[in-house]
């Protein structure tokens, strides 16, 4: 982002995640309260990432070798004639969808207990900058009306 922003920036897709990353803004006089709220967004992101990006990875590699063995089976190859790349019809997919949602079933309810978890503390650390900051202005407005 340029150096005169003031807002974070949304990166386009990751490629193995699909997350659109997050360049967080750092005002200048950043608060102890607000580096920390900052920290711990940019630490869910990278969670997030880590979780997306190996979740996808895993799911594409089984969605292919459960493609191949099923063409094995049918005594078909990975390619046509044409070259084209040889699919399954939507009822096989869905036997795949089915297991695969099943095999992972914990590790999505883990992902989301940390999910919830950390975007709680996020609200709860952006109500606290929120009230400081509100704090702070009229702190500064009672000063300014005095003089």
């Amino acid at each position: 982002p340029p150096a005169h922003s003031r807002n974070d920036w949304i990166g386009p897709p990751d490629k193995h995640s699909n997350l659109r990353p997050v360049i967080f803004y750092v005002p200048p006089e950043e608060s102890p309260l607000e580096r920390r709220l900052r920290e711990v967004r940019q630490e869910a992101q990278a969670c997030d990432q880590r979780f997306w990006a190996r979740h996808n990875r895993t799911f594409r590699q089984e969605k292919e070798e459960f493609i191949y063995s099923r063409l094995k089976a049918k005594g078909l190859e990975m390619r046509d004639e044409a070259g084209q790349k040889a699919t399954l019809n939507a009822e096989e997919m869905a036997d795949f969808y089915k297991d695969f949602l099943s095999k992972n079933f914990r590790k999505h309810m883990q992902y989301n207990r940390d999910w919830y978890k950390r975007n709680f503390t996020i609200t709860f650390l952006m109500g606290q900058v929120a009230l400081a900051r509100a704090l702070r202005w009229l702190r500064w407005k009672k000063k300014n009306v005095g003089n």
